[in-house]
């Protein structure tokens, strides 16, 4: 398991279908947005997850509070939150038996990815999907 090279990481994308994303957001302007919308045309469930817009819809997707609450198999969890909110995030996709944590660019907590590798997660840190993605040629999923 551990940190995943580019191989690893190109096996995550092509094998995953469920996304959860910590940190989406309804403001068109922020990266969550359109990486969202972006994994969603790839073909993947990305299910939103935010306590400020709880219950809302989010490119047709129900907002969750947490991880804990959405109660069906997760496959990633892409984590967009700054690096002192990484720890946490990475706890509660250990603890939600999430196959995977990824942390956005800029998402960087070492000692959080050991906890992640410990528990048997593939972790990606510090890259996006949407960049991987296209660099990679990961095909959309069907």
């Amino acid at each position: 398991m551990g940190m995943l090279d580019d191989d690893g990481i190109r096996e995550l994308l092509t094998t995953a279908r469920t996304i959860a994303l910590l940190g989406a957001s309804d403001r068109p302007d922020r990266a969550s947005y359109g990486v969202m919308a972006y994994l969603q045309r790839q073909g993947y469930r990305v299910i939103p997850v935010n306590p400020q817009i709880t219950g809302e819809h989010l490119h047709g997707e129900f907002v969750f509070r947490d991880l804990a609450q959405i109660g069906e198999p997760i496959d990633i969890v892409d984590i967009f939150r700054n690096s002192a909110a990484a720890g946490e995030a990475v706890d509660a996709a250990i603890a939600a038996g999430a196959k995977a944590v990824w942390m956005q660019l800029g998402v960087i907590d070492v000692i959080a990815a050991g906890r992640a590798e410990a528990a048997g997660l593939q972790v990606v840190m510090d890259r996006c999907p949407k960049i991987e993605i296209p660099r990679l040629g990961v095909a959309p999923v069907a």
